[in-house]
């Protein structure tokens, strides 16, 4: 059973001076701890349900990139790049970065956007459900071929490539994890394209996994090849028997790596580094 942490919010003590050392401070514990990984939200503006709009929110592949220089072994992706945000070929370039700087620590971490508030107010376009929707499979076709090593032109319906050269190329091939639950197309995408899914820790997480195991076996994807990961939201103190009793729980579910929010008021990190080392052992059902 894998352990991870992401943090949602940079909304610290201090004002702006006070970020890069208090991010920098839990980042380096969650490495410290021995979790196997930190995740960033990839938004613009901070979301609704974490805080207002106005509060503080980092561009993310340059916060990985801080996380990345004072860490030595976790690895670091986000919670999930929305398509739209970067063209393809640029976002695989800056994954490839991140991947060659941290040692080979880099995720791609994406979703077919859903933040329209933050897109119109940076005039980024915002396209109807269906075409973001291809957008984001063209890529994933896109970061598979740049990955391969594979230059040849790539012509999509929105994107057109005339020659994909990525150099240097990643230490390792970053894994591809598709966020959301989408039963028709995002879980498709999943079995189709992606290295791993990340599903938010509900009731409806065991059927989302049914309804993954049916798309692989549509693709002909071996369903024990993808990674399955869980969000699990905390918003306030928790114990420490809390956490382990809830990695429990996604493992009989299937998951193989717990993700945790970082709440207010706590040293969270300590207290996933603890509580995996009472569960690393588990083998989530299905493995």
């Amino acid at each position: 059973m894998r352990v991870g942490l992401q943090i949602p919010s940079f909304t610290f003590p201090g004002g702006p001076e006070q970020i890069a050392p208090v991010f920098g401070r839990m980042a380096r514990e969650a490495d410290q701890a021995g979790l196997h990984s930190l995740w960033v939200m990839d938004h613009f503006f901070q979301i609704q349900g974490v805080g207002a709009s106005e509060e503080p929110m980092l561009e993310g592949y340059s916060a990985l990139a801080y996380a990345a220089a004072i860490t030595e072994r976790i690895s670091l992706g986000t919670m999930v790049t929305g398509v739209t945000y970067r063209h393809p070929g640029i976002l695989v370039k800056t994954v490839t970065t991140l991947d060659v700087l941290s040692g080979g620590r880099a995720w791609l971490g994406i979703g077919a956007a859903w933040n329209e508030e933050e897109s119109r107010g940076l005039g980024v376009r915002f396209p109807p459900t269906a075409e973001r929707f291809e957008r984001l499979e063209e890529t994933l076709r896109l970061a598979r071929q740049m990955w391969d090593g594979d230059e040849s032109a790539f012509e999509g319906v929105h994107y057109s490539l005339e020659r994909p050269l990525n150099s240097p190329p990643p230490v390792r091939r970053p894994p591809i994890l598709i966020g959301g639950g989408g039963e028709k197309k995002t879980l498709r995408f999943v079995a189709k394209y992606a290295d791993a899914c990340n599903l938010f820790d509900s009731d409806e997480l065991p059927r989302k996994l049914d309804v993954l195991r049916e798309h692989c076996e549509r693709e002909g994807r071996d369903y024990a090849e993808i990674e399955k990961t869980s969000l699990s939201l905390i918003t306030g103190p928790v114990s420490l028997d809390e956490v382990v009793d809830t990695i429990g729980r996604l493992a009989d579910s299937g998951v193989d790596h717990a993700i945790f929010t970082q709440g207010t008021g706590q040293d969270l990190a300590g207290v996933l580094g603890e509580a995996l080392a009472q569960t690393e052992k588990l083998v989530p059902a299905g493995r």
